[in-house]
């Protein structure tokens, strides 16, 4: 069957068509995205302002004429951070389902965790033992590991890129003082979790998904996404560490003109190489590998895997 995955996150809003049925790979159809940058229309006190509701039910009832025009069966909902913790988030999901008749799922940052594992190990299958994987989002950073489809543990921090470089930095590019103050927070909230992770086992493949991790690979030599899903990409701890120190002294533009970077992305990758830097010194991880699925397939498979007859 042919579907679509509606995916409403902190930076981007992205509708993905794809062709799937149970047992076979979901096969990417047609793509269309926006950056709304929700997170940043979270006002007084984490209220969704009035123009992010109306700019997000825009992009929706366009995402739906597109689906119906590409021959979508069936379209699937999901919001992650800036949704979730808009304190009005529930009534702008409700005056979206009256508009549109499209049922939002607000994900919390556990089952975030959990359904990007799934997708990960579909992926790389059951020859990768013990998975570590990692996930950089726009509002948060999430970790997860285990043996089977479902994670023995599935942690999510605020550490997401686009909310740090908000929280955190003040100038393009930021003061050293802030980046150390940011690195010092960073540290401390991944440490709060090194031990919970650890205690399961250490991970025979540790692996990254999200855009901030991919570009960071991308940075260091990685393979362009142009060269297919299937070419092995792998982001070490040296290059990353070099990386970490030059970043944050580059400018928005500077960091745009690196391949693979996007002028949209290019401002909070300071903030997203400080965590990843972090995450994988803390976790003593000596290198990652890249994986082409991450939330979204999660979600298709999932559902995939409930559908009658499964």
């Amino acid at each position: 069957m042919r579907v679509g995955v509606l995916d409403i996150g902190s930076n981007t809003v992205h509708l993905l068509v794809v062709d799937a049925h149970r047992g076979a790979q979901p096969l990417p159809a047609f793509s269309h995205k926006a950056e709304l940058r929700l997170a940043e229309h979270l006002h007084d006190g984490n209220t969704l302002s009035p123009d992010g509701e109306r700019r997000l039910r825009k992009f929706i009832e366009d995402a739906l004429r597109i689906a119906e025009d590409k021959g979508v069966e069936d379209v699937m909902a999901f919001a992650t951070s800036a949704v979730r913790e808009a304190v009005n988030g529930e009534k702008v999901l409700s005056g979206l389902r009256s508009a549109t008749g499209v049922d939002v799922q607000v994900l919390s940052g556990p089952e975030e965790a959990r359904l990007t594992f799934l997708a990960v190990r579909r992926w790389f299958g059951w020859s990768s033992g013990r998975l570590l994987v990692l996930d950089i989002g726009g509002g948060s950073l999430e970790i997860a590991s285990g043996m089977e489809e479902a994670p023995d543990v599935a942690v999510s921090l605020p550490l997401g890129a686009g909310r740090l470089t908000r929280q955190w930095f003040t100038a393009d590019p930021p003061p050293p003082k802030e980046v150390r103050a940011l690195r010092k927070h960073v540290r401390a909230e991944i440490g709060r979790v090194v031990g919970d992770v650890a205690r399961h086992g250490r991970a025979d493949h540790a692996v990254a998904t999200s855009k901030t991790f991919r570009q960071l690979a991308r940075i260091a030599g990685a393979a362009p996404s142009g060269e297919g899903a299937y070419v092995r990409r792998t982001l070490s701890r040296d290059d990353l560490s070099r990386w970490a120190e030059r970043l944050v002294t580059m400018t928005h533009a500077e960091r745009a003109a690196l391949p693979g970077v996007s002028t949209g992305r290019a401002p909070q990758l300071a903030a997203g190489v400080v965590v990843a830097d972090a995450t994988m010194d803390l976790f003593d991880l000596s290198s990652l590998e890249i994986c082409p699925w991450a939330l979204r397939e999660g979600v298709i498979l999932r559902r995939l895997d409930t559908m009658p007859g499964a």
